[in-house]
């Protein structure tokens, strides 16, 4: 198993660098896996970031895109709920790229 280390932190990813131990995330590691996937975090990464924190802990569950798109709609409003905002914050994937950053598990039907 893979090891990211964060000042001085030694953190477990899988092979795919999601966190193995979802309890090991901060602000500090997201950072650092913002960085290996060439992401400069913004207030609005943060904001996506941080709803997905918070739509993993009522629904254990991390959503797919249609869902990230429809519920950051929902709570974010219109102009931040749709694909091309959230691909243009997470190019490689909003849901699986957000969620990785985020130290949740890679989405369901991710590939």
């Amino acid at each position: 198993m893979a090891t990211l280390d964060v000042q001085g932190k030694q953190v477990e990813i899988d092979e795919e660098g999601y966190l193995v131990n979802l309890a090991d995330w901060d602000e500090d590691i997201a950072g650092e896996i913002a960085k290996a996937e060439n992401i400069d975090m913004s207030e609005s990464h943060w904001e996506v970031v941080n709803f997905l924190r918070e739509y993993y802990d009522e629904f254990q569950i991390a959503p797919a895109v249609r869902v990230l798109t429809k519920a950051i709609g929902k709570k974010l409003g219109p102009d931040k709920g749709n694909s091309q905002y959230l691909y243009e914050l997470f190019p490689y994937g909003p849901a699986k790229q957000a969620c990785k950053i985020a130290g949740l598990p890679k989405p369901t039907g991710c590939v």
